[in-house]
């Protein structure tokens, strides 16, 4: 609301609170023009309510609550409040939430979740190892490598691939606090 127009309202309404009938029709045509915009954005499509029952309701809150305005205070911000909480009224009234079955994507959530934790653990438990280390309990244990693939790959024997993955495992039992 532009200065000059909260000026001309907030005059309109002292005129009322004086006695003056005849602006008071102008007064809330012109607060219902100010509103229903508010209103319409606020609210939107989707919600089931009907903004210019907001607007309806505001002009009987400013008309019941009128003696409660300020004459010395701007009347833009007093008007605002008043739709606001009409607005949020009419949100509770019709017990709006915004609510979706996540049953129907429950799976896909935990297992993206679940996945990044357990990737974010491995690599922690893999950095604490040697590159020799990391090599073997990787392929094994990560990939599902056998102990004979890892050894070709790796150009090891297999016996130090058992040994490389026992003493990684062990590492890493040791630094996780996992002894069984």
């Amino acid at each position: 609301m532009t200065p000059a127009k909260d000026k001309e309202l907030s005059d309109l309404m002292r005129a009322v609170l004086a006695g003056d009938e005849s602006g008071y029709a102008r007064l809330l045509g012109d607060i219902a023009r100010l509103i229903r915009p508010i209103a319409r954005r606020k609210i939107g499509s989707g919600a089931g309510l009907d903004p210019e029952d907001i607007v309806q309701e505001t002009l009987l809150a400013v008309h019941l609550k009128r003696h409660t305005w300020r004459p010395e205070e701007p009347i833009g911000p007093w008007i605002y409040a008043i739709a606001r909480y009409k607005i949020i009224d009419a949100y509770r009234r019709r017990g709006h939430r915004v609510e979706l079955d996540i049953a129907a994507f429950a799976d896909t959530l935990a297992g993206e979740e679940k996945q990044t934790v357990l990737a974010r653990d491995v690599q922690r438990a893999l950095d604490c190892l040697s590159d020799g280390q990391r090599q073997v309990v990787s392929a094994i244990g990560v990939e599902g490598a056998s102990i004979e693939e890892t050894a070709k790959r790796l150009g090891m024997k297999e016996t130090a691939v058992r040994v490389a993955l026992h003493r990684g495992l062990a590492a890493i039992a040791a630094k996780f606090g996992k002894t069984d």
